[in-house]
């Protein structure tokens, strides 16, 4: 009996080279979430398979399998999108794949994200055209928590309920999930200093339409502090710290030694703006 077949769009986000010309792919699709499947001859010709089945190329995917469980045959993949840009530039590269990483540790095989596909398909799109790393991937960070419903508190403390403008000074909690005041989060080791402008910065940041937000520039020091949360609150949430961040942070010190230094938990206090919002000219 003949299996049918299946055609979706999908980003590829890791593989494994398996026998002498075989390899098992990881895809996120559009239309069946991740799924694993097996390219037969992949590795033997380039023409079947070109540049469609390297990490994070968005492909149109036509595949076969047998019930919901096991590899998937990959019967073609088109190429919608390789990302020239981003693969001519080392950090832009290792950015990607960070990304993609992120999304392989927070969605589960078979359950569909029309969210998460299309915040990685949008957030790759800024990568290839623009220069603001780290401000993309703290959005996109961001976006992605929110849309696996681990969207951290920012605007408000999680104990005492108290409104963001009426905070002094913040304190971000991991276990929490979001900020505590200065009352409820002093004196805790756990609890890393995040100033108000930093807080706004990113809140702002959510709303903010994906096109435009190459317009938000963040200060050095509200790079400095959602850096430091965010890489704290995924470890919390992961277990671990993933090894692509681990890669991204040699890249960067070879790159740019003095941004790449350990960073402290101090933050600037609440006078830091954290953003400037670039008008249009």
């Amino acid at each position: 009996m003949k299996r049918p077949s299946f055609k979706t769009e999908a980003f590829v986000l890791r593989f494994l080279n398996y026998g002498e010309s075989d390899r098992i792919i990881t895809f996120f699709t559009r239309g069946f979430g991740k799924l694993r499947g097996i390219a037969k001859g992949a590795r033997r010709s380039r023409k079947r398979f070109p540049n469609a089945i390297e990490p994070f190329s968005h492909s149109i995917l036509l595949f076969s399998r047998r019930g919901e469980g096991g590899l998937s045959i990959i019967e073609n993949c088109d190429v919608i999108n390789h990302y020239p840009g981003i693969r001519s530039d080392l950090e832009k590269t290792m950015t990607a794949s960070y990304m993609i990483d992120l999304a392989d540790h927070f969605t589960a095989e078979g359950k569909k994200s029309a969210g998460i596909f299309q915040l990685l398909g949008d957030f790759l799109g800024l990568l290839e055209t623009g220069n603001s790393l780290e401000e993309t991937t703290r959005f996109f960070e961001l976006r992605l928590l929110r849309l696996s419903g681990y969207e951290p508190v920012l605007g408000k403390c999680v104990i005492c309920n108290t409104p963001l403008d009426k905070i002094g000074s913040a304190f971000f909690d991991a276990t929490r999930g979001g900020i505590r005041c200065s009352l409820c989060g002093r004196g805790d080791q756990e609890c890393i200093p995040v100033s108000a402008g930093t807080l706004k910065t990113l809140l702002l940041g959510k709303q903010t339409e994906t096109d435009r937000i190459h317009r938000l520039v963040l200060s050095e020091n509200a790079l400095k502090e959602s850096r430091v949360i965010f890489r704290h609150f995924i470890r919390h949430i992961l277990g671990k710290e993933p090894k692509s961040l681990q890669v991204l942070d040699e890249i960067r010190k070879m790159i740019c030694p003095e941004t790449a230094k350990p960073q402290s938990y101090q933050g600037s206090g609440v006078g830091d703006r954290g953003s400037v919002l670039i008008p249009h000219t």
